[in-house]
């Protein structure tokens, strides 16, 4: 038996915070574009696996296909 069929579905708590982000990153942005709050909230998504970051120096953050 799989561990998948055991835990059947398979979700991350997000916060409200967090979805409504999800929802304004379905398009890249900058990271620098965004207020610190919203920086620091995802940070915490970036850790959660639910946004990609896309490169060091001017990153850009969009959120996971699985995730929309």
């Amino acid at each position: 038996m799989k561990i998948n069929e055991l835990l059947g579905e398979f979700g991350i708590y997000t916060t409200n915070e967090e979805g409504e982000l999800l929802k304004k990153l379905q398009q890249p942005i900058k990271l620098a574009h965004l207020n610190e709050r919203d920086q620091v909230i995802v940070q915490g998504m970036i850790r959660k696996s639910l946004i990609t970051k896309l490169g060091h120096n001017d990153p850009t953050v969009v959120a996971n296909e699985k995730t929309i």
